[in-house]
């Protein structure tokens, strides 16, 4: 059985608003929820990978309607077309001009499910609007709206008729995770919570997207020393030179992995970065950025347990050091 991460450390304010409020919908999910807003923070997006019907698509609401946001649904299929997502442009003939339709990309949060079932040439037209916050479409590039946040979700089961995600475009995923079953005890908090109407119904909006964006720019400005920044390229730099790595993660995630350390420290209410934040956050962060060698899938390692392996084996700083 999968060893539950510990309860949730945030003490600002405004996180444990959120956070209460899309627990009166997703039971028993709070480190999940912390992690997605924490991508949130950071700017960055999220990549999640688990089986129908565990509640992915109930948090990515209850995080929309705690904001106030602007939220689209896009249901990936294998004749979704990249105009589709991004929008087209269409001829009016009133005004005998061409008019740009936006497409459900254009908002502030999205939720993208089951994007591996989709053809390769739609999930590249993901890319620039996870890394640039922008999309190009008829030659001109539009800027999208900010906040803006993308959940994926794929299953892990199903692997008849769907497409990898290509390395590239995981490598724009923040973190990936999973929700998992709840308990029992969960699961019958979730019967009784729906049995005359469902609680996403009655959520209410806890803080502004104003609000948000001001907090965006606040988490910029925690400290993150020099030695943090070492053990964060320490930590990357193993994943390349591991036995068991085919393809080891690129400078992207060092960035993703800092930035993710300062949203953390910022929802802890410091303002600076301990060699702790990082440590807990680096499985999410560089779990899906590595690619196994063929040995090590014959001997049945993941991911997960080789980047377990990296963040026992590099020495966590205590003072400043060198790059080595």
């Amino acid at each position: 059985m999968e060893k539950r991460r510990p309860e949730s450390t945030v003490t600002q304010p405004f996180a444990e608003k959120i956070i209460s409020n899309v627990e009166k919908v997703v039971v028993g999910k709070r480190s999940e929820i912390e992690l997605s807003l924490i991508a949130m923070l950071s700017g960055g997006h999220v990549l999640l990978e688990d089986v129908p019907g565990v509640g992915k698509t109930m948090m990515v609401r209850a995080i929309a309607k705690s904001l106030g946001a602007d939220f689209k649904r896009i249901q990936f299929t294998p004749d979704l077309l990249p105009s589709d997502v991004t929008g087209v442009s269409v001829f009016n003939q009133q005004t005998m001009d061409f008019v740009f339709r936006k497409g459900p990309i254009m908002s502030n949060i999205v939720l993208a499910d089951e994007i591996n079932r989709t053809s390769p040439k739609t999930q590249a037209a993901l890319l620039e609007a996870l890394e640039e916050g922008s999309v190009t479409t008829d030659g001109e590039t539009r800027e999208l709206k900010r906040p803006f946040f993308v959940m994926a979700t794929q299953n892990p089961i199903e692997y008849g008729g769907t497409y990898p995600l290509p390395e590239a475009q995981l490598d724009r995923f923040l973190f990936k995770f999973k929700i998992g079953y709840p308990s029992k005890r969960e699961e019958l908090e979730v019967l009784n919570r729906v049995e005359k109407r469902h609680p996403i119904e009655d959520l209410k909006e806890v803080l502004s997207l104003d609000e948000l964006l001001n907090m965006q720019e606040e988490v910029l400005d925690v400290y993150v020393d020099e030695t943090v920044k070492t053990y964060i390229i320490n930590l990357v730099t193993n994943t390349r030179k591991h036995h068991a790595v085919y393809l080891g993660a690129s400078p992207r995630a060092s960035i993703a992995l800092m930035k993710a350390g300062q949203a953390y420290a910022y929802m802890q209410g410091r303002d600076y970065v301990v060699p702790d934040d990082v440590k807990f956050l680096a499985p999410y962060a560089l779990g899906h950025r590595v690619l196994l060698n063929s040995d090590a899938k014959l001997s049945n390692l993941t991911n997960e347990r080789v980047i377990k392996d990296i963040v026992e084996q590099v020495t966590v700083p205590v003072k400043k050091e060198a790059l080595k």
